[in-house]
């Protein structure tokens, strides 16, 4: 029997009525034929406040306990799920990490899956199982504990289950209809895509978009996994949804498939640091020891003999970089002789492959951005996008016109 895995986040299963529906929605691809193996997040609030808990107890907590104890919300959902489809006389069971069993690192909270075996739910399949309910997020340990994979990380689990099974799909269910040109909520000529390649995908996750996290992404890409993107809370149909998939299955798309956007940027400079071979490495091997996660880079040259060094990383990492740079400064690793932090600013972004093999977006995307009045603080590019960091205030309006700009509101 071919596999499909299906899919649900926290907001599709947050009540009972919801994992009703959704266990309709399984149903009715058993009915189809498939064998279904189901992934499911915690009921929606449930892991933040477990969370809350752990904090509230111990803030400086044992990592071991903390994945035990938040990934206990999975665990709820996937009996939920399994009961409601044995009401319907689907034969179901559920299943916890552990049991499959889902082998990861020994990285507690950001664990990483290493292998799933299907011995056992294959067996289970050929007893008259149809539907194995997953709890996503976890897993084991070679130690055998239970191990988190970060938050998000049941996308991550239902693509992982698509590979080792060679699934014919994987449908992640939440609470939009598919990936979008830019965020609806920042233009309303926002348009839904029917199909992305895995790339531009990739890209607008880690840019801002959160459609999907950025690990599972990379896993379907590494895999050729095909993703569908789609509603929970809307009449289900074959063409639903985005489709996430190989390049080669796209025949025709625009230059730039969307426009994506992240408020929560810092742009950090050091001023007057020495220009000598090393130096980059004597600021961002701190910075990354210190957990910052450094996105744009700019080096220019200040004066004879020094240089100034602009990068930028999330708002809620400015302190732990500035203490980090500090540090360095201290232990005489570094010298410099200021850092100053800009907090209100917002990176904004376009992505398509068809850049590859067109000239001039960058130039027209800047033409945008000078006609609107915008300035544009640090600048940096791949083969597929283009990266501006903006004063904050401009972001929605970089937005919008770049969007009309490309005309991301028509089809190519």
């Amino acid at each position: 029997m071919p596999v499909l895995v299906m899919k649900f986040g926290g907001t599709s299963v947050a009540t009972i009525d919801r994992i009703k529906r959704a266990a309709k929605r399984v149903g009715v691809e058993v009915a189809k034929g498939n064998d279904v193996i189901v992934i499911v997040s915690a009921m929606a609030g449930e892991t933040n406040k477990l969370v809350g808990f752990v904090n509230e107890i111990s803030p400086l907590h044992d990592a071991r306990e903390y994945d035990a104890i938040v990934s206990s919300g999975e665990n709820v959902t996937a009996g939920l799920m399994a009961l409601t489809l044995q009401e319907m006389d689907v034969p179901a069971r559920s299943w916890q990490g552990w049991q499959v069993p889902v082998m990861t690192t020994s990285a507690h909270s950001s664990a990483r899956i290493e292998e799933i075996p299907t011995d056992n739910i294959l067996a289970k399949f050929g007893e008259g199982m149809k539907v194995a309910v997953v709890a996503g997020f976890q897993g084991a340990s070679p130690e055998g504990r239970i191990t988190t994979l970060g938050r998000g990380g049941s996308d991550t689990t239902a693509v992982a289950f698509a590979a080792a099974f060679e699934a014919i799909r994987c449908d992640i269910y939440t609470d939009v209809d598919g990936v979008y040109t830019t965020d609806p909520r920042v233009t309303s000529k926002a348009r839904k895509l029917d199909k992305i390649a895995f790339e531009e995908m990739l890209e607008l996750a880690s840019l801002g978009a959160k459609v999907l996290q950025t690990r599972s992404v990379e896993l379907a890409m590494r895999y050729k996994v095909r993703l569908r993107v789609l509603s929970s809370f809307e009449e289900q149909s074959d063409d639903a949804g985005t489709l996430v998939c190989a390049e080669e299955e796209i025949m025709e798309s625009n230059v730039v498939a969307g426009v994506a956007f992240s408020r929560d940027e810092a742009k950090m400079t050091l001023i007057s640091v020495a220009d000598r071979p090393g130096i980059a490495a004597a600021i961002f091997v701190p910075l990354s020891e210190a957990g910052v996660n450094v996105d744009m880079i700019v080096q220019n040259i200040s004066e004879e003999g020094r240089t100034d060094m602009t990068f930028s990383c999330p708002t809620d990492q400015v302190k732990r970089a500035q203490m980090a740079m500090e540090d360095a400064k201290a232990s005489g690793e570094i010298n410099f002789h200021d850092l100053v932090a800009d907090t209100d600013v917002a990176k904004v972004s376009i992505v398509g492959i068809g850049m590859r093999s067109h000239a001039g977006v960058a130039a027209k995307m800047f033409s945008v951005l000078r006609d609107e009045g915008v300035n544009i603080k640090v600048i940096t590019t791949s083969e597929i996008k283009v990266s501006v960091l903006i004063d904050r205030k401009y972001m929605e309006l970089a937005v919008q016109a770049l969007h009309d700009a490309f005309e991301l509101d028509k089809t190519a």
